[in-house]
């Protein structure tokens, strides 16, 4: 039998970056985000013999440890090896040997949560073959503190429940880890009309998203109030996103985004750079009304809100900087496992 499952990324729509201790923990964080239709995978096949083979068919890597209490975080490979280590310490060194097979629609150093997504995902082959106990809040949380407490991963929370509970969410992030998730209804028109007029567009470039984030907790860490400032300012932004949404106002998500945009930037050094601003003023100029850079920063997608029928032109002048548009649909669901 084969052990499947697979996650959804998703693109971060207001927020960003107040997901990110300790800002979220001392003031509180809130993000409005969505999953599209990019995904991680994961399969688990059982061996006979007392191996564990790791394979990320999308990266050409694979590396062979004997089945063990814990596999060593060498750099190579650490996303499982760090949920496996979990699993094996909390419920014990598995029956069989196995094969753990992964890949991603979207390139590490996205900003599409890919790294926290295919966690998820990992997990959830995991859970599938072993018939874990595990609720949708029990699968984030795990996957979060793996990535982040466990295995120190620079970064935020909201990727880990984007991928496991699905679709359109306001979240609310407090101290103590707790996170409160509201799935947003919205009207299947104003839903159609954001996929739509919304083009995501990926820069040909990915980047280190725990060096920018580092820098994002230093600047609250040390008081900086211009950075706490930009960041009160996003988390205002996703409570303006959502009532943008929820009414049906679309004209008005291309000034949040904007708005957005300008702020996160003050949060840390390396978030935008003139390459990135570049384009983003060239998709302005060609009819767009607003965006942002998704995830951290400094590489990775960006997405542009085009209203009307100013997306064929926004594409158009997207082509100079030698990136591509990549195509997506919202998906209403999240972490999905099945065996086979």
């Amino acid at each position: 039998m084969i052990y499947r499952s697979k996650a959804p990324l998703r693109i971060g729509l207001a927020g960003g970056g107040t997901d990110v201790s300790p800002y979220c923990d001392i003031y509180g964080g809130a993000i409005l985000n969505a999953t599209i239709s990019l995904y991680a995978y994961a399969s688990i096949e059982l061996l006979h013999i007392p191996e564990v083979i790791i394979e990320a068919v999308d990266r050409d890597e694979i590396a062979t440890y004997p089945l063990q209490q814990s596999l060593p975080l060498d750099g190579r490979l650490d996303l499982a090896k760090g949920v496996y280590n979990r699993i094996a310490g909390e419920y014990g060194i598995p029956d069989s040997g196995f094969k753990i097979t992964t890949f991603v629609d979207a390139p590490a150093g996205s900003g599409l949560g890919s790294s926290s997504t295919l966690m998820v995902a990992i997990l959830g082959a995991f859970a599938e073959w072993l018939n874990l106990p595990l609720g949708e809040y029990d699968v984030a949380h795990t996957a979060y503190e793996i990535e982040r407490l466990e295995m120190q991963m620079a970064g935020g929370k909201q990727d880990q429940y984007a991928a496991t509970f699905g679709g359109v969410n306001f979240m609310e992030f407090y101290a103590d880890d707790k996170v409160i998730v509201n799935p947003l209804r919205i009207k299947p028109k104003y839903l159609n009309e954001l996929e739509n007029n919304l083009v995501l567009y990926f820069t040909a470039t990915s980047r280190l998203s725990s060096t920018i984030i580092e820098a994002q907790q230093k600047n609250v860490t040390e008081n900086k109030q211009t950075s706490i400032e930009a960041m009160h300012q996003l988390k205002e932004q996703a409570r303006m996103m959502k009532e943008a949404l929820l009414k049906g106002t679309l004209d008005e998500i291309g000034p949040i985004l904007d708005y957005g945009f300008r702020y996160k930037k003050q949060m840390a050094q390396g978030i935008s750079n003139s390459s990135m601003d570049d384009i983003y003023e060239a998709a302005l100029k060609a009819g767009a009304t607003g965006g942002k850079i998704t995830g951290a920063g400094g590489g990775g997608f960006m997405m542009f809100y085009c209203p009307g029928n100013s997306s064929y032109h926004v594409r158009q002048a997207l082509q100079q900087f030698g990136g591509s548009v990549r195509p997506y649909q919202f998906t209403e669901r999240g972490l999905f496992t099945w065996t086979i």
